[in-house]
């Protein structure tokens, strides 16, 4: 099965045209990202798969996985370019990564970017798993700064529909907690995807935000 893009899930009501545009400007600034859902098969590595075809092809994307050993497959030079995590878990599975290991990929991110998943209810919620449960400090979890919340709909083993609920720009911590501005949200009520607030942080270096809400808005 070809993997979906975010016209794609712009076109099957995953997410609106503003929520791509805003994840595909922050794949092509090389922003980190975190996607976050409680259930399985909620559509989160679909979701950054789609938005990671949206890096800049210069940037490499290195996928890590206990299976290349100690060193996870971090490459050695600090090239710029994205780590990803599968996801951020202790299930046991080689490219899910818990504890030390966890720890060991925001530690050695630099100039690199990550962009990796979580099971959580919501933003706060999502950052407790990085800080209190697998002890990365405030100043790396704080390398994150885009965080999308995944809803599936109906039985998880077989949703009805997944949707992209709501997504957060993350500018830093105070006093334990991440400095969360939410910039899009679904109203379940009545089936509406809204814009809550423009991004102040992602954009400023491309400034094709505006473009993609346009090219995604046709789909």
């Amino acid at each position: 099965m070809a993997e979906l893009n975010l016209e794609d899930l712009v076109a099957n009501g995953t997410l609106s045209a503003e929520m791509a545009a805003t994840l595909a400007v922050a794949a092509e600034e090389a922003r980190s990202l975190l996607f976050v859902a409680i259930p399985r098969m909620a559509g989160k590595s679909t979701v950054m798969r789609a938005t990671l075809r949206c890096a800049s092809h210069d940037a490499p994307i290195t996928a890590l996985s206990r299976a290349h050993g100690p060193e996870l497959g971090i490459p050695a030079e600090q090239l710029d370019g994205y780590l990803v995590v599968s996801e951020i878990s202790p299930a046991g599975f080689d490219d899910y990564l818990w504890a030390g290991d966890a720890r060991r990929v925001f530690a050695s991110l630099g100039t690199r970017s990550l962009a990796t998943a979580l099971h959580a209810p919501g933003v706060d919620e999502a950052f407790e798993v990085l800080t209190l449960h697998n002890h990365i400090p405030e100043e790396q979890a704080a390398r994150i700064e885009l965080v999308a919340y995944i809803r599936s709909i109906g039985p998880w083993s077989e949703p009805t529909r997944r949707v992209v609920a709501e997504i957060h720009e993350i500018d830093g911590f105070e006093h334990g907690r991440p400095r969360a501005r939410l910039l899009h949200r679904w109203d379940e009520a009545v089936d509406r995807f809204e814009v809550v607030e423009v991004p102040r942080k992602i954009g400023t270096e491309s400034g094709n935000y505006d473009a993609y809400v346009r090219a995604y808005s046709q789909h």
